[in-house]
């Protein structure tokens, strides 16, 4: 019964994997014997039936041969020893698989700027095989530019690429019309293009293209495998000498996975970069220190940074802390003259983790000089504040508005030549773009005033002050300890921020401000007071230099509102000049000789008291001094102008000491 049915001859051509047009036959046979209509009906239904299973089976076999292959090509890799021999494996199974005639792989080769080929198989020209191509030409140009497969039915015909002499010349030669070209990819880089090709039109079906993009990423991890190999195989060679050594030291192998296991630590549990120190000293069973960036020794520091290793220096080894090209500092390890790999690689390990803690510290204070900074702008731009918010604000960043404070205006001193820079008005020469800020100045201006407001955040931060950035400088609001004076923390916070700079700072200081919480319009008035003394600093050219309000008296109110420094120096030279000049040639000393006899009285005898002198010699400096400066200067109108210039004269020494 089962031979009449209709399904019967076409199971016996599935079971023999008949060729399709087999399959013709029973419908041919039973139309020559004469079958009725509904029989010939349901032959044919079964042959399509039949036909439509055959296709599925030949789909199921080809997709079994492409997982065989890619199966094969895995355990190729996995058994890597040859990489030309893999590469060469994947090529020939693309070219079978997609039924092409030629397949081929090129690579990059970032030494030389182009690409070349690597692989081919089926090719036979000699000229085609030895193809090197610029970076972005052809086909596979396009293809490693866009990281995406391209396919093309006409080589020569499609103007989606660039077409080269050399390029076409090959294809040409090599007989390519259909090519497809799928990337090689390592990561999301573009290390070359596998290829295959027809010498005919041809379009490639999409899961053609799939199956050469898969033996592609074989071929990328052949590569890469191969690389890695090259690499380990040599560290291997650099390691074999000290494998006894190595060996006889699980000690410190055990010491490295402590050290590892201590930093982990100290991380999660937000330690600090002398906490890596300790942690380090204690494993490596020396002395070991962080160094800031300025107090690193610059020599080894560089070298470690071009190394990415820790280098030897002096009886100890140095580790550069640095991040995204900028320098944190480094550490130091202290008399390990000698130190093994493992070791070395301990305290690597602790300059990387170190770095990460400064680039979460930096991000911190970072957030906290905003809020520092908004704080003393609301100070000095709204004095009508709640004083509860201003302290309770103040309490979020560690700082007691309660508290003494003094107001210091800091802003980076350029010397002129002469070394007498005058002030600049406010406003101009702090901004490139105006009239008055000199263009070629203006990137290391930019750049030294956002050093120095950096700097003064980290000053403001360690004495629980405040800092912002304003007027082209930066200002400071610090508490004042017992027995501080402001004069003195002037001069302290110039010499701070002139040394994390780089570059000389001038600061002035006003008087002391007594709660500023409770009187925030004292703070605007105390900024104020200290940029006069800055100006004044800047008009006695003593840049760089830091005082205050009490250091100058009654000139600081004159020279503060002076924005000429050069006005103040041609006065002094115009009155004093013949004496400066004489005491200059002969190393006499007339000019103290005047400034003591003003300063006694105009009595000779207490002069010769305060110089230690005779009188005669008195009266023979005074003779002197008046025929250099004539028989009238001790008028009173010119002996008020030769007091005040003996006044700024000295003033101008004082504040330089």
């Amino acid at each position: 019964m089962t031979d009449d049915l209709p399904e019967s001859p076409y199971l016996e051509l599935l079971a023999h994997g008949a060729p399709a047009e087999a399959y013709e036959r029973p419908v041919l046979r039973a139309r020559a014997d004469g079958a009725p209509a509904g029989r010939l009906a349901a032959l044919e239904r079964a042959k399509l039936l039949a036909l439509r299973v055959r296709g599925e089976l030949e789909g199921r076999r080809r997709r079994e041969a492409e997982l065989s292959a890619l199966f094969e090509t895995a355990h190729d890799l996995a058994g890597l020893r040859d990489l030309d021999a893999v590469l060469h494996a994947i090529v020939q199974r693309a070219r079978s698989l997609l039924g092409t005639e030629v397949a081929y792989l090129t690579l990059n080769d970032p030494a030389a700027g182009d690409t070349y080929m690597r692989v081919t198989d089926g090719s036979v020209s000699a000229r085609f095989q030895q193809l090197r191509l610029g970076m972005g030409e052809g086909l596979g140009g396009l293809v490693a530019q866009t990281a995406r497969p391209y396919v093309t039915d006409s080589y020569f015909d499609d103007a989606r690429f660039q077409h080269t002499g050399t390029i076409d010349a090959g294809v040409r030669d090599e007989g390519l019309v259909a090519i497809l070209g799928v990337p090689l990819m390592l990561g999301s880089g573009v290390i070359g293009v596998l290829f295959a090709a027809d010498r005919r039109a041809r379009v490639f079906e999409r899961e053609q293209i799939a199956l050469l993009g898969s033996f592609a990423a074989h071929a990328a991890v052949a590569i890469d495998t191969a690389n890695l190999l090259g690499e380990t195989r040599s560290a291997l060679a650099e390691l074999e000498a000290a494998n006894e050594i190595i060996r006889d030291r699980s000690s410190v192998i055990e010491r490295a996975s402590e050290v590892h296991d201590r930093l982990t630590e100290l991380v999660l549990r937000g330690g600090g970069v002398h906490d890596v120190a300790r942690a380090l000293a204690e494993v490596l069973s020396g002395t070991v220190e962080f160094l800031e960036a300025g107090a690193c020794p610059t020599e080894a520091v560089d070298r470690s940074r071009a190394d990415g290793h820790a280098v030897p220096h002096g009886d100890g080894w140095v580790a550069a802390v640095s991040a995204g090209g900028e320098l944190f500092g480094a550490l130091v390890l202290h008399g390990h003259p000698r130190l093994d790999p493992v070791d070395q690689l301990t305290l690597e390990r602790a300059a990387m983790v170190t770095s990460l803690l400064q680039l979460a510290r930096r991000s911190a204070s970072e957030a906290e000089q905003r809020v520092r900074g908004e704080l003393l702008d609301d100070l000095l731009d709204a004095p009508d504040r709640d004083p509860r918010l201003l302290r309770e604000r103040a309490a979020r960043v560690h700082a007691d508005l309660d508290a003494t404070h003094v107001v210091l205006a800091a802003r980076v001193h350029r010397p002129g030549p002469d070394d007498r820079t005058p002030p600049h008005p406010r406003g101009a020469a702090d901004d490139p773009a105006r009239p008055g800020g000199g263009p070629g100045r203006a990137p290391d201006d930019a750049a030294d005033r956002q050093r120095l407001w950096s700097a003064a955040s980290h000053l403001a931060a360690t004495r629980r002050g405040l800092a912002a950035a304003r007027d082209g400088g930066t200002v400071l609001l610090l508490p004042l300890g017992p027995g501080e004076s402001a004069s003195a923390t002037a001069r302290r916070t110039a010499r701070q921020l002139g040394a994390a700079v780089r570059v000389p700072v001038t600061v002035g200081a006003s008087p002391p401000v007594a709660a500023p919480a409770a009187r925030p319009g004292a703070v605007a008035a105390g900024y104020a007071e200290a940029r006069r003394c800055l100006s004044a600093l800047q008009v006695l050219g003593r840049g760089g230099q830091g005082a205050a309000a009490e250091d100058f008296g009654f000139l600081g109110l004159l020279l503060g509102d002076t924005a000429d420094g050069g006005r103040i120096a041609e006065f002094v030279r115009g009155t004093l000049g013949p004496v400066l000049d004489y005491d200059a040639r002969r190393g006499t000393e007339l000019l103290r000789t005047l400034d003591a006899y003003f300063a006694s009285g105009a009595s000779p005898a207490r002069t010769k008291d305060e110089l230690h002198v005779h009188v005669n010699t008195v009266a023979q400096r005074l003779d002197r001094i008046s025929r250099l400066l004539g028989p009238d200067w001790q008028a009173p109108a010119r002996a008020l102008e030769i007091q005040l210039a003996l006044r700024l004269h000295r003033l101008s020494d004082a504040v330089g000491r």
